[in-house]
């Protein structure tokens, strides 16, 4: 592709994983294989596949030459979304690994950015790496087994998650524009130098070959062997539920509705909803029972401080959070019923107890909350939430704080499990993909399922009409996926634009927010496309400054 990702093959195959079975479940730290021995048999490739998983949570100077710290892979992708997308809202100024900037629109739209740049070559080096098992495999003369073919379905469904990433974050919305003509990503299909990409395919070709490798993916585990069974770290490995997570999301974001549904079925089988406790324990694991793919973090590669929880949970004992606690649209969590246990999870009654907070009512001087008449009175009830949460005493409260994310060691820089899919999304993707197409009774059933799950009152049937469906199934997406990094592809697909000051405001600083106070939608502003790098056209022949978004 570039002279850059020319570099990253080499390097990440010099990263991956051990030999045995317990390295197979990543429980130990990855070591080193040579890139000439990485199709030497199903052992290899399979330690080539740990190095992607690994990969997706790694800080990114670890994967290749010119990685920078403040990036450790979905740590920082995942809640991203979230925060471009105005939902997990900060309460004070705090920039650290450019957070606040992401959330002022800074960042994704510079072409020299780490966010553009990072993101872009850590999709690409998984592309790298699925090729390179692709290519083995097809085109080797390996001896089919059930083994070998779920290598095979996880390189396949590897691929179509980084195109499919790619094309959302660098193309315009497949629904909201011209998927024939706009201008997608490069296509890459080589595994050995010179790495040479197409030029920018259009997002309709991208989307056929994520439909293509998905289909590919899905043959192949249904004659592969199963996920091994295990604790957490057995779902960091791709599996035929995974594939048809993705299908679905796929089909969703452009509008083909009927599979949306149908693959959404298939992803849930076998990850039944949790429970009330499950549900508010901080979704640090991927031991809970709905989660179907998540990365497993090895306390000894720990990101420390670059980890999703740092960015995003107001139990991490981290600067970004103490200073900073993230906080929940108080028009979201003003609409959640009483009856829905989803709304213990935010505080809207939480003191200010931050005399930096960016609303100017930090401290007991500027409370404006008639339910503390006195300081004392103030002061008990920060006392009152560090005690229950397990915050340490330079963590800050504010209202509308969330405890949605905790750690499972909250105080501590911890790591916990990143959880990229679970069936409560399927749940809603059916739902969606239904109301769509005006099944309203079908659409009922699986909203609610889900809702229902959470909200003992709920009662699907009274959203009767397709207009009453949409709006609740997007109430219940905000709801119950909030914090995990859906907000910007939704708000695409939907779209809809960003204001913080309609209909009561949202809790966020417009001194803060500056221009990300109020986006258009993205149909008309083409700030919502990420620019592509300028170190990809800088490198790249086939992409030239022309090609820029």
């Amino acid at each position: 592709m570039s002279h850059k990702i020319k570099i990253l093959l080499l390097v990440l195959l010099l990263i991956p994983a051990s030999s045995c079975q317990e390295d197979f479940l990543e429980r130990t730290p990855t070591d080193a294989i040579a890139a000439a021995d990485a199709l030497a048999n199903e052992n290899n490739m399979q330690l080539v596949l740990n190095g992607i998983h690994r990969g997706l949570f790694s800080q990114s100077q670890t994967i290749f030459p010119g990685g920078d710290t403040a990036r450790a892979g979905n740590h920082y992708w995942v809640p991203l979304g979230d925060n471009l997308a105005g939902y997990l809202i900060h309460s004070a100024n705090a920039n650290n690994l450019g957070w606040r900037n992401e959330m002022q629109w800074i960042s994704h739209t510079d072409q020299t950015s780490l966010t553009c740049e990072l993101l872009w070559y850590h999709r690409y080096n998984i592309i790298l790496h699925a090729n390179l098992l692709i290519n083995g495999i097809t085109e080797g003369s390996f001896t089919e087994t059930p083994e070998l073919n779920t290598i095979l379905g996880q390189a396949y469904t590897y691929r179509a998650y980084a195109y499919l990433s790619l094309v959302q974050h660098y193309a315009k919305g497949y629904l909201i524009g011209n998927p024939d003509t706009d201008p997608g990503v490069p296509l890459l299909f080589s595994s050995e130098s010179p790495f040479t990409s197409e030029p920018r395919s259009s997002v309709q070709v991208i989307y056929d070959q994520i439909g293509n490798d998905l289909d590919a993916a899905i043959a192949s585990f249904e004659n592969g062997a199963p996920r091994p069974s295990g604790g957490p770290e057995v779902k960091s490995q791709l599996n035929i539920n995974v594939a048809h997570g993705l299908k679905a999301r796929w089909a969703l974001s452009k509008g083909d509705w009927q599979t949306a549904a149908s693959e959404a079925v298939l992803a849930r089988d076998g990850f039944p909803l949790m429970g009330e406790s499950d549900w508010k324990s901080g979704l640090n694991t991927n031991d809970l029972s709905e989660v179907i793919w998540g990365s497993n973090v090895i306390e000894a590669e720990t990101t420390f401080f670059r980890s999703y929880f740092y960015l995003a949970s107001n139990t991490f004992n981290g600067s970004q959070i103490r200073n900073n606690p993230k906080i929940a649209d108080r028009r979201l969590v003003d609409a959640i019923p009483d009856t829905d246990y989803r709304k213990d999870v935010f505080l809207p009654d939480a003191p200010n107890s931050n005399t930096s907070a960016a609303n100017g009512e930090g401290g007991w001087a500027n409370n404006t909350n008639p339910l503390y008449t006195t300081e004392e009175e103030f002061d008990q009830a920060i006392a009152d939430i560090k005690a229950t949460y397990g915050l340490v005493s330079g963590h800050n409260t504010h209202p509308y704080m969330h405890f949605k994310l905790a750690q499972k060691n909250p105080g501590t820089i911890d790591p916990d499990d990143v959880i990229y899919m679970r069936s409560a999304e399927m749940y809603l993707i059916e739902a969606e993909a239904h109301a769509m197409q005006n099944n309203i009774s079908d659409a009922q059933a699986a909203l609610q399922t889900i809702a229902g799950a959470r909200d003992t009152a709920f009662d699907a049937s009274n959203y009767g009409s397709q207009e009453a469906l949409m709006d609740e199934i997007k109430f219940q997406r905000r709801l119950e996926l909030w914090g995990e990094g859906f907000g910007y592809t939704d708000k695409i697909r939907w779209d809809e634009g960003i204001d913080h000051s309609a209909n009561g405001g949202s809790g966020a600083s417009e001194v803060l927010y500056q221009e990300a106070y109020v986006v258009e939608r993205p149909s008309v502003n083409p700030d919502w496309i990420f620019k592509i790098p300028q170190a990809e056209i800088d490198a790249n022949p086939n992409i030239t400054p022309s090609d820029q978004n």
